[in-house]
C-alpha cells in the first residue's frame, strides 16, 4: 500500500491491552487528539485459547484516575472489592494433608481508608468492558487490525509507519505494547532480565467457604498461592487464584486431569475455605523481572510492561503501570505545549525511574524469600511477616507504599 501522511494527532499509544486503552483513555479525556492501535482485535470473552484468564486488583488510585477519566462507572458493576489481605505462612503437610500453618496476619484496608483498599476484576472482563467504554470518549480513535511497523522521530515531531502503510504524526509516542514491545525495540531501548525458573498458573475456582472479601496469599517453597475475591459463580463462592511453582511442576499441573487438579489445590491452599473445584480454564505464565533500560527516547514514552514487568505479588504489576499513565498525563497537562519535548519526557523518566526499580527490588527480594525451600530464609519470612503486621508504624508504611508510588 502506498504510504499517506494525512493524520496527525497529539498522542498516538501502541498496544490495545489493558493498559493501553487506559492509556488511550486519559489522554482522550485530558483534550488530546489520541489514536490506539494494535494488530489483534481484542479478545473480550473468558473461553478462547488466548482469553486472559488472570485477574487485577486495582487500587484506589487506579480508582481515583478511572473516576476522573469516566471509565469507573462502567467499571464498578463488574468489581469485587477487596477489605482487607491475609497472609497465611505455611509449611509443607504430610503424605498430601493440607498445609501446616505456622502463621498468618491480616491487613485491613479500611486502616489506611474508609473504603475498600482495592477491588478486583477479570482481566478479560476488563478488556470487554474498555473495549465498550473507550470509543466513545472524546478525542479518541482506536484502529484494530493494524500495528506499529516504524519509527523517525525529529525534535518537534515523531512520524509512525503502521502495518497498514500509513504514516501518522505524533507529538508524543506512547509503548504500551507489551513485554516484547516493537516500539521500545525501535526507539532503541534494551531491557534487562531476570529469570526465577517459576511459571504462575492463573485460574478461577469455586470453594466450599466464604471470602468475605478477603484477599488470601498462602505462602510455601515454589512461590505463593494466592486467591482473590470474585463475585459468586452460579451461586458457589470463587476467587481468582494465582498459583506459582517451579517452571516443570507448574507445566504438570496445567496438564493433570481436573479431578486431581481440584484435590490438589485443595490441599496447597491449606484447607482455608474446604474443598476447591476449577471453574474455567488454566492459563500459564513465565515469572520474570524485566526491566528497560531508559523510559524514553526522542518523543518516545515507554510505559506498564514495555517499561516492567513484574512477578505476580502484591497488586503491583498493572497499579504499577498506570502509575507511568499517571505520571506522563500529569507533565502533559502541566505543559501541553510541551507534550512529548524532552523536558517533559526525561522528568517522567527520572521520576518513574525511582519508583519502578525500588518496586521491581522489593518484589524480587520477596520473590526469593516466599519460594525458597532453605530453612534459614523460612525463618526470616515467618519473622519479617511478623514484624511487618504487629508493628503498626511498619505495616501502615508497607500499606501505604502499596497504594501509590514509593
Amino acid at each position: 500500500m502506498t504510504s499517506q501522511t494525512n493524520d496527525t494527532f497529539d498522542v498516538l499509544v501502541s498496544g490495545g491491552g489493558i493498559a493501553g486503552l487506559i492509556a488511550a483513555a486519559a489522554f482522550g479525556a485530558s483534550g488530546f487528539k489520541t489514536l490506539m492501535v494494535d494488530p489483534a482485535e481484542p479478545v473480550i470473552t473468558g473461553d478462547e485459547a488466548s482469553s486472559d484468564l488472570r485477574s487485577t486488583a486495582f487500587l484506589r488510585p487506579a480508582r481515583d484516575l478511572f473516576q476522573r477519566i469516566g471509565i469507573w462507572d462502567t467499571l464498578a458493576p463488574h468489581a469485587t472489592p477487596l477489605e482487607s489481605l491475609r497472609i497465611v505462612d505455611t509449611l509443607p503437610g504430610e503424605d498430601g494433608t493440607p498445609a501446616v500453618i505456622r502463621t498468618e496476619r491480616q491487613f485491613e484496608g479500611r486502616e489506611s481508608g474508609d473504603e475498600p483498599f482495592g477491588w478486583n476484576f477479570l482481566n478479560w472482563v476488563i478488556r470487554r468492558e474498555l473495549a465498550r467504554a473507550v470509543p466513545d470518549i472524546p478525542n479518541v480513535e482506536l484502529r484494530y487490525g493494524v500495528g506499529f511497523k516504524s519509527l523517525f522521530t525529529r525534535t518537534s515531531e515523531a512520524r509512525v509507519t503502521l502495518t497498514d502503510g500509513t504514516t501518522l504524526r505524533a507529538k508524543l509516542v506512547v509503548a504500551a505494547d507489551g513485554r516484547n514491545s516493537p516500539l521500545r525495540e525501535a526507539a532503541g531501548i534494551g531491557v534487562k532480565t531476570t529469570r526465577y525458573g517459576q511459571k504462575s498458573l492463573a485460574f478461577t475456582a469455586t470453594h466450599e467457604l466464604p471470602h468475605h472479601n478477603v484477599s488470601t496469599e498462602i505462602y510455601r517453597e515454589g512461590g505463593p498461592f494466592t486467591m482473590v475475591p470474585l463475585a459468586d459463580i452460579d451461586g458457589k463462592h470463587a476467587s481468582a487464584i494465582v498459583w506459582m511453582n517451579k517452571g516443570p511442576y507448574a507445566t504438570e499441573l496445567l496438564n493433570m486431569d481436573v479431578d486431581a487438579f481440584n484435590a490438589t489445590m485443595t490441599t496447597r491452599s491449606a484447607g482455608l475455605f474446604g474443598k476447591l473445584e476449577l471453574a474455567s480454564g488454566r492459563g500459564i505464565f513465565p515469572i520474570i523481572t524485566q526491566l528497560a533500560d531508559r523510559l524514553s527516547s526522542e518523543r518516545v514514552a515507554v510505559i506498564a510492561e514495555a517499561a516492567h514487568v513484574l512477578p505476580p505479588i502484591g497488586a503491583q504489576g498493572l497499579n504499577t503501570s498506570l502509575n507511568d499513565l499517571a505520571e506522563l498525563l500529569a507533565l502533559a497537562e502541566n505543559d501541553p505545549v510541551d507534550l512529548g519535548g524532552q523536558a517533559m519526557l526525561d522528568a517522567y523518566a527520572k521520576t518513574r525511574h525511582h519508583d519502578i526499580a525500588a518496586r521491581a527490588k522489593v518484589v524480587d527480594l520477596f520473590n526469593r524469600v516466599v519460594r525458597s525451600e532453605d530453612d534459614i530464609l523460612r525463618a526470616v519470612r515467618l519473622l519479617g511477616l511478623k514484624a511487618v503486621h504487629d508493628l503498626r508504624p511498619v505495616r501502615r508504611k508497607v500499606m501505604e507504599a502499596g497504594l501509590g508510588p514509593i
